[in-house]
C-alpha cells in the first residue's frame, strides 16, 4: 500500500489491473484503518479515472458472492448517496412501488454512511433479515416481487472498509461503486449520481453492457429525481435534460423532501407515504422515480401510463403489501 499512496500523493493515476489488484488486498484485509483512510481520501481531493473506477468494479465484482437471477428480469433501484441532501428513503420507496406493479425488484443496497438512513437501515427497521442465500432470495421474488442485496453480505471488501468508512461520515469512491455492483447482475438499472461527473463515468462504462439502464443526476445535486429542479438521464438512447414541467409536475421545494434526523423518523415518513398518506410532493417524487423505473424496463412505455401504474401501485397498496409480504416470509 505504501508504494501506491506515494503514487497517488505524487498525482499519478492508478491503471485498471493496478486499481482492481489494490481493492483485491483491500478485500482481504491486508491493510490497518490508517491506509484505507489514506486511500480512500485521496479519491475526495481528485476526480476519480474510468480506468480506476472500472478496476475497482471489476475486483468487486471477481470477488462477490453472486446469485443468478437470470431467469427473472429484474430492474435495480438505486443511487450512489452521498449527494448530502438528507431525503426520505426515494430509492427504496421507489423499489416497493415498482414491485407493487408487477415488475421484479433485485435492489442492492446498504447501511448509511453519510445520511441518516441508508436502504439497509430502513429494511432492517422493519424487521428484514439479510441473507445471501439465493434460494430464498428467488422466493423473495416469486411472493413479493422484490429481494434485497445487503451489500456487506456480498462484497468481501465492502465488508472490510466498512468500519472506516463509518468513521469517515463522508462520501467515497465506495458510493460509486455501490450501484454498479449489483451481485446479481440484474438486466435492467436504473442509478442515481452526486454529481454530473459520475454520471458520465457510468454512461461511459455501461454503454459497452447488454443492459438497460437510465442513470440520473439532478441538477441541483441529488441523486435521483427530485423535483426540485431539472435532471439529466443517460440511456442508451442518448442524454437528455428533462424538467418537472416537461412532466407536467409542480417543482418543489428541498424542506418537501426531509428524510427526519433518525432512523426512527425516516421509518416514520417511510411508512406514511406507503400507507398512502404522503404529501403531495412526497408522492409526487417517489411516482415520478418509479415512472422513469418502468419506463427503462420497457422503452416504449409512455411516461404517462407508466406513471398511472405506479399510482395504482402506491395508492392501491400494493406496494404496502409488498412490504409486508417481504418482511413476513
Amino acid at each position: 500500500m505504501k508504494a501506491i499512496l506515494n503514487k497517488l500523493f505524487n498525482h499519478e493515476r492508478l491503471s485498471k489491473s493496478e486499481a482492481k489488484q489494490v481493492l483485491i488486498e483491500i478485500a482481504s484485509e491486508q491493510y490497518n484503518d490508517a491506509h484505507l483512510a489514506s486511500f480512500m481520501t485521496v479519491f475526495m481531493m481528485r476526480p476519480i479515472t474510468v480506468d480506476e473506477l472500472s478496476g475497482f468494479r471489476n475486483a468487486l465484482k471477481e470477488l462477490a458472492i453472486k446469485v443468478d437471477f437470470s431467469d427473472y428480469n429484474t430492474i435495480d433501484i438505486v443511487g450512489t448517496g452521498g449527494d448530502g441532501k438528507n431525503t426520505f428513503n426515494i430509492s427504496t420507496l421507489t423499489s416497493f412501488i415498482v414491485a407493487g406493479t408487477g415488475q421484479k425488484v433485485a435492489k442492492h443496497g446498504n447501511y448509511s454512511v453519510s445520511s441518516q438512513s441508508g436502504s439497509s437501515d430502513m429494511l432492517e427497521s422493519f424487521g428484514y433479515n439479510f441473507t445471501n442465500d439465493e434460494s430464498t432470495l428467488k422466493k423473495h421474488l416469486d411472493k413479493a416481487n422484490i429481494c434485497f442485496l445487503h451489500a456487506p453480505k456480498f462484497h468481501p471488501a465492502m465488508k472490510a472498509v466498512g468500519p472506516t468508512r463509518k468513521a469517515l461520515k463522508l462520501k467515497t469512491f465506495f458510493n460509486m461503486l455501490g450501484p454498479l455492483v449489483n451481485p446479481s447482475s440484474p438486466k435492467n438499472h436504473m442509478l442515481g449520481t452526486f454529481n454530473l461527473e459520475v454520471a458520465r463515468l457510468y454512461n461511459y462504462i455501461l454503454q459497452e453492457e447488454n443492459i438497460n439502464y437510465g442513470i440520473i443526476h439532478a441538477l441541483d445535486g441529488y441523486d435521483e429525481i427530485s423535483l426540485t429542479s431539472g435532471f439529466k438521464i443517460f440511456t442508451k438512447q442518448g442524454e437528455q435534460l428533462i424538467n418537472p414541467e416537461d412532466l407536467r409536475q409542480k417543482r418543489i421545494q428541498q424542506s418537501e423532501i426531509f428524510g427526519g434526523n433518525n432512523v426512527a423518523e425516516a421509518a416514520k415518513i417511510f411508512k406514511t407515504i406507503l400507507d398512502g398518506e404522503g404529501t403531495d410532493a412526497q408522492n409526487n417524487v417517489v411516482l415520478t422515480n418509479a415512472a422513469f423505473a418502468l419506463k427503462i424496463v420497457d422503452e416504449n412505455k409512455s411516461f404517462e401510463l407508466a406513471f398511472e401504474e405506479a399510482k395504482d401501485s402506491l395508492f392501491g397498496l400494493k406496494a404496502k403489501e409488498t412490504l409486508q409480504k417481504l418482511i413476513s416470509i
